[in-house]
């Protein structure tokens, strides 16, 4: 799935992230180790990476360029999906 902005199937970050991983055959662990690796920060958690799955939170744009960079995907790709989710959090709230 894609996070399309244009049309209706878009996917939010929290969804995308998951599907992602999990197509790479890594855990959540397996996703921190390598971005820990990558960008030299060992600030994120397995339990951080958890509330970004889940959609509890949304990771910024810091470390939405690293999952870019690790997970082999288009920073667009990312940004859009991140957008989606902060629609769909806006309209829960509204």
């Amino acid at each position: 799935m894609t996070a399309n902005g244009e049309r209706g199937d878009a996917t939010p970050l929290c969804e995308l992230l998951a599907e992602q991983r999990i197509a790479k055959g890594w855990s959540q662990g397996d996703l921190v180790v390598r971005l820990h690796i990558r960008s030299g920060n060992d600030s994120v958690t397995r339990e951080e990476i958890s509330r970004w799955e889940r959609g509890k939170r949304i990771p910024g744009p810091y470390w939405r360029q690293w999952l870019s960079a690790v997970l082999d995907t288009s920073s667009r790709e990312l940004e859009l999906a991140a957008a989606v989710a902060r629609r769909r959090r806006r309209s829960i709230i509204a």
